[in-house]
């Protein structure tokens, strides 16, 4: 893998760390290991899938325009207004 090919997520950002637990399907936890491994590759630093997976969930709802919508709608409303 060529250090020139640059992986969607990017380098990890010096974050506090923060402990996750939650079941997915096997297949699932298979990706995110061989997303850590190539991960590690690019950018040379070992990393595990637990400690991508809110990186990759943060980068998800960052670019999911319905959401950033939605979260604009009910920030630009007032207290106690409804609909």
């Amino acid at each position: 893998m060529s250090a020139t090919r640059k992986l969607r997520l990017g380098p990890l950002p010096d974050t506090q760390t923060v402990k996750l637990a939650f079941t997915c399907p096997a297949r699932l936890k298979a990706d995110l290991d061989r997303y850590a491994t190539l991960h590690a590759q690019t950018y040379g630093e070992a990393v595990d899938a637990v400690t991508l997976i809110p990186l990759m969930l943060e980068a998800f709802m960052a670019r999911d325009r319905s959401f950033r919508r939605a979260g604009s709608a009910s920030r630009a409303k007032p207290a106690g207004a409804t609909g």
